[in-house]
């Protein structure tokens, strides 16, 4: 029983956490991956376009940026704030380069650097729109569809059919503190 209790809240924080599997192991049994439309080579290859994208960009640019990667299928999202256009544009360069990288969509922003304070802020409308997302299930599963803030800015990913992205983006876009809701998804039909 204490096995199934951590198991549900493992599931329940994942699904505030992001989209991505969760594995959960109990005694003599295998591994249990929760449903994720990519395959486990897929969402592999998505966090290491993550880690080496992120590893370039503090390489070459330290402390002058404030840059999020986020790979959903190999396709690649960039926010954050840049002081300039020629820093947006070679941070996408860098990121289009990397191997496996299908499509990048770069919302970087020429302005200063949020502070701490706009990040947590970020960090609640996610929240609150993953909350939102599980208990209103309008015809998708909140796994499939990740949530990223920026700047007040909700992008939606995820390989969704059309019905689930309007669903979703419906939700995202009446949640409080939301000044916008960009739709990056791969459709599925």
């Amino acid at each position: 029983m204490r096995y199934l209790n951590y198991l549900l809240l493992a599931i329940m924080l994942g699904s505030i956490q992001g989209c991505f599997p969760i594995i959960a192991a109990g005694v003599g049994t295998g591994a249990l991956v929760v449903s994720d439309r990519r395959t486990a080579g897929i969402i592999l290859e998505d966090q290491t376009i993550e880690n080496k994208a992120l590893n370039h960009i503090k390489a070459q640019y330290k402390d002058t940026v404030y840059v999020n990667v986020t790979s959903f299928n190999r396709r690649v999202l960039i926010t954050g704030q840049v002081p300039n256009k020629s820093f947006k544009t070679d941070i996408e360069k860098i990121v289009l380069n990397l191997m496996n990288v299908k499509a990048v969509t770069n919302e970087l922003q020429v302005s200063p650097l949020t502070n701490l304070s706009w990040r947590s802020n970020d960090g609640i409308i996610t929240s609150n729109i993953k909350l939102r997302f599980l208990n209103n299930r309008q015809g998708f599963q909140p796994e499939h569809i990740k949530v990223i803030t920026e700047n007040s800015s909700v992008f939606l990913m995820g390989m969704v059919y059309h019905k689930e992205a309007e669903a979703a983006a419906n939700i995202a876009s009446s949640s409080r503190g939301v000044e916008r809701v960009v739709k990056v998804f791969e459709y599925l039909d």
